[in-house]
């Protein structure tokens, strides 16, 4: 049933229903039935409802963040050298959840799209939304990269090898197309006023980075010759376009950190994006070079050997400091209030891709200073891990995850031109 909007006085012409709609401009016609509850809602405009804790109307991409967190404690998990062999169940039980999570949104965002069309454009036309369209790519690839880390004892060698191989593919093709994409919008339909850079514009970028660190697994299993070559190269090609990308965006994001100050509270924690293309990058420098002596020759893999530890070594350093300053900016927040939001599991990812990162830099150099660092790292992102999973298994439960988000989505072809702000941080 429609909700009957509140009674206005009449406009000085006379004419009813005309006031300013969901995009905020002055003139925007209501929906027939907002102004008018004797009449229904026409059939291209659904009718407002009552909130329900359970439709998939208000799932956004961002919930793909949530199997990335997981399948990324599984991968780095199995990157260290710990002395438990008790953990390699644990992984592999982490990696299973994170595939069934994976297949679950996967359909729950196939429903959205079938049976919510209206609100999945108008998600792709909201500036805090859009860029988590970077979500998917990056969970398919990270259960994909997954599935041949510790995927193995449970399908077996051959069959994870397949999945890896499909997984990989669906999600650097679609990690090609947000990358594409998303900046397109960003370009000629978003409207972004000064201090609304965000942290979040880096995921549209980060997906062929993730390509990049996972597909030099994939090589030993290739023909030699051409194949794993091209393979190989490949996977620098989207590792520089990652990198390039990060580049022009990592700056307005911190100018606007130094310009405007800390973000609001709910978005404090996705300062933790950042450390994602960092972590990465020394992941795919250093995998990269593991994968290069069977498919080039001995010259570039002794140089791609070197290339490892000198662009790994400073990008962990920068790394570490970002850390530490996102650290205290959460701190404060936390003493400022903050609560739980979808935002928490950008904790889980980037905090994951620093422990790929650090343990790959211990397997180059041989220091005990770096197999040290990525096991604290580890622990970082285990309690984060847990902290998010369980508030959203309880905010899930409680029905107050799926709701509508605080501020209204921009109509369909009509760009928001308010600054970003989040990209749906209910709390509970």
């Amino acid at each position: 049933m429609a909700i009957p909007a509140p009674s206005r006085p009449p406009s000085p012409t006379g004419s009813p229903g005309i006031r300013t709609g969901s995009s905020g401009r002055p003139g925007d016609r209501e929906p027939a039935g907002g102004g008018r509850p004797d009449l229904p809602p026409r059939p291209d405009r659904p009718a407002l409802s009552a909130p329900s804790g359970r439709s998939v109307r208000h799932l956004g991409p961002n919930w793909y963040a949530c199997v990335m967190g997981t399948a990324i404690v599984a991968s780095a998990g199995a990157a260290l050298p710990l002395p438990f062999p008790w953990l390699r169940g644990v992984y592999e039980a982490l990696w299973a959840l994170s595939a069934m999570m994976l297949a679950a949104l996967l359909a729950a965002r196939a429903a959205h799209w079938g049976r919510h069309r209206d609100q999945a454009r108008r998600h792709l036309l909201d500036p805090a939304v859009a860029p988590f369209y970077g979500c998917l790519p990056m969970a398919l690839l990270a259960v994909g990269g997954g599935a041949l880390a510790v995927g193995p004892g449970i399908l077996g060698e051959r069959v994870a090898v397949a999945v890896d191989a499909v997984l990989w593919s669906a999600g650097t093709v679609s990690g090609l197309t947000v990358a594409v994409t998303v900046p397109y919008l960003m370009i000629t339909r978003h409207r972004n006023g000064p201090g609304s850079a965000a942290p979040a514009w880096l995921l549209p970028l980060v997906p062929p980075l993730v390509s990049a660190a996972l597909g030099p697994a994939l090589v030993p299993h290739l023909p030699a010759g051409q194949a794993r070559e091209a393979m190989l190269l490949g996977c620098y090609a989207l590792l520089g376009m990652s990198v390039l990308g990060t580049l022009i965006v990592l700056p307005l994001v911190f100018a606007r950190l130094l310009r405007h100050g800390p973000p609001p509270l709910a978005l404090t924690p996705t300062l933790f994006l950042v450390l994602g293309p960092l972590g990465q990058s020394t992941t795919a420098v250093g995998n990269l070079a593991d994968a290069a002596p069977g498919a080039v020759g001995a010259p570039y893999a002794r140089a791609m050997s070197a290339f490892a530890v000198l662009c790994g070594v400073p990008v962990t350093g920068f790394a570490l400091l970002w850390l530490a300053l996102a650290a205290a900016l959460v701190v404060r927040a936390f003493r400022a209030g903050l609560r739980f939001a979808m935002t928490w599991w950008s904790f889980t990812f980037p905090v994951g891709t620093c422990v790929t990162g650090a343990a790959s830099l211990a397997r180059h150099t041989g220091l005990t200073a770096f197999t040290w660092t990525a096991v604290a790292l580890f622990a970082l992102l285990v309690t984060a891990w847990l902290a998010a999973w369980i508030h959203t298994a309880l905010g899930l439960v409680r029905g107050t995850l799926l709701v509508p988000p605080a501020r209204p989505m921009p109509d369909s072809g009509t760009p928001d031109d308010r600054p970003a702000t989040a990209p749906l941080p209910a709390t509970v």
